[in-house]
């Protein structure tokens, strides 16, 4: 007959394994990483159909552009880059965390710290489905705060996915008090 563990012990066992998870990620040291991956997927979501379509049928949207701004602590932008997303609508930013003001890498080159930086969309290729939604934080953009993967040499964070739609898709901003835009477009 097999001895069944008590819960006292699958507590203890599950304490001991959060513990000792919160241990790694706190004695990780950033210099062993020179750069960080941001990963995403960016896909397209057609409002005309029927909810389930609409909320588990969204197609991945090739060669669409993300972006990465990094500021440092007196919110200057430190670090800009972009990529544009592959034919599954992944995408892989890459940050170099020491950069010398004139865009070179060297030793002596202020850190970047990758909680100052936020991802966002930046443009679709497709005018059918080029409207940004804040699903998953695409139009206003994601702030990088718990990386997805820590492995030595390897500092990954995962944003999104992120989402475009059709046109007829749009709601109207009212939040600006609504009424015609101003003069001069926006």
């Amino acid at each position: 007959m097999g001895r069944t563990p008590s819960a006292g012990m699958l507590l203890f066992l599950a304490l001991a394994l959060l513990v000792s998870a919160a241990a790694g990620e706190l004695t990780w040291k950033r210099k062993d990483s020179k750069n960080v991956h941001i990963t995403g997927k960016v896909m397209c979501q057609d409002c005309s159909m029927g909810w389930t379509q609409w909320a588990n049928g969204a197609k991945p949207l090739k060669g669409s552009r993300v972006a990465v701004t990094c500021m440092d602590a007196r919110r200057h932008v430190v670090y800009y880059g972009s990529d544009e997303t592959d034919a599954k609508g992944e995408f892989d930013l890459e940050v170099e965390l020491s950069r010398r003001s004139d865009g070179g890498v060297s030793s002596a080159a202020k850190e970047i710290d990758p909680k100052g930086c936020a991802v966002r969309l930046v443009s679709s290729p497709d005018d059918d489905c080029g409207v940004m939604t804040d699903f998953g934080g695409g139009r206003k953009g994601v702030r990088l705060t718990r990386p997805s993967h820590v492995y030595p040499g390897v500092l990954r964070y995962t944003v999104g996915p992120f989402f475009f739609t059709s046109p007829m898709c749009d709601e109207p901003d009212t939040s600006t008090g609504g009424g015609a835009p101003p003069r001069g477009g926006y």
